[in-house]
């Protein structure tokens, strides 16, 4: 009996306009098992999918690709690359993220981050204007349209999952978030712990340019008996009370941590409380690191 041929692999061009959720649905895709890349030069794209089918040891089936307006020779190209990319095996989809001018100004504010075009000294509301210009050949070619404008960081990765990522959505989806007090709270958090009360590596001078999803801030953090007690805390409440939040009226929580800066700390405990749900059965669970992704 002739075997079947295993189907196609599938590429996902995750591209759109910088505070539209980009990072978001990239970051989506990853957690489904996608090999992902992001800010790829459009004219590497033939090349980048040869390269990882060529891999020997383990074809990726599901691929997803970030390509936006930054480092860019010539985006009218793409629909020349897609095709050398269908032609090379693959089954290639381009999904296009944006928002209106008052949202993204409000994301940007929010976060107090630099706009990609900012370099070029333009003002946010000109650098967003000169970015949907650069960015319409991106849009014309896009199998999907986004648009985010009234999505929170829940419902946009939902809609990806459902969507766009075969289906995978679970009845309640998880989201550890980490952030810093000093550029405000995330509005849709449905938990929120304070990490300021724990030790601040941002005292010791080698691990100050780290991150919480480092080995050295997270070897430094585990040693303490304050953050020893405090995650066990922590585990006791949300084993206690996610399980009753899954109902049919709750697609999606929240579990937002706080620090000073948003690097340390917080990072850490998000990522921590990520890793014990998973290991609690929670097959939907994610991390957002607003101050970092």
């Amino acid at each position: 009996m002739t075997r079947p041929a295993p189907p196609a692999p599938a590429l996902i061009i995750v591209s759109g306009l910088s505070g539209s959720g980009k990072s978001v649905a990239l970051k989506t895709f990853e957690d489904q098992d996608y090999y992902c890349t992001d800010n790829l030069p459009i004219d590497l794209l033939p090349s980048f999918v040869r390269s990882v089918l060529d891999d020997a040891v383990a074809v990726p089936r599901r691929l997803a690709v970030g390509i936006d307006v930054r480092g860019q020779s010539d985006l009218s190209q793409l629909a020349k690359w897609r095709q050398q990319a269908d032609e090379a095996g693959v089954q290639a989809q381009v999904l296009f993220f944006e928002a209106d001018d008052e949202t993204l100004l409000k994301r940007y504010a929010d976060t107090r981050r630099r706009h990609p075009l900012s370099q070029l000294g333009l003002s946010l509301p000109e650098a967003i204007a000169r970015e949907r210009e650069l960015a319409a050949p991106l849009r014309q070619a896009a199998d999907a349209i986004i648009d985010t404008t009234t999505l929170n960081v829940h419902q946009l990765r939902r809609r990806v999952l459902t969507e766009f990522a075969l289906g995978h959505a679970t009845p309640l989806s998880l989201l550890f978030e980490s952030f810093a007090y000093k550029h405000g709270v995330p509005a849709e958090a449905d938990f929120m712990f304070d990490a300021r009360v724990l030790p601040n590596p941002h005292w010791d001078p080698d691990l100050r340019p780290l991150s919480g999803r480092e080995g050295g801030v997270r070897d430094y953090l585990e040693a303490q008996p304050e953050v020893q007690r405090y995650v066990g805390q922590l585990t006791d409440f949300l084993d206690t009370w996610l399980p009753k939040l899954g109902n049919d009226t709750r697609s999606y929580v929240t579990v937002a941590f706080g620090c000073t800066g948003g690097k340390h700390r917080s990072v850490f405990l998000a990522e921590r409380m990520a890793r014990h749900a998973r290991e609690q059965g929670w097959e939907d669970v994610a991390t957002f690191h607003r101050e970092l992704d």
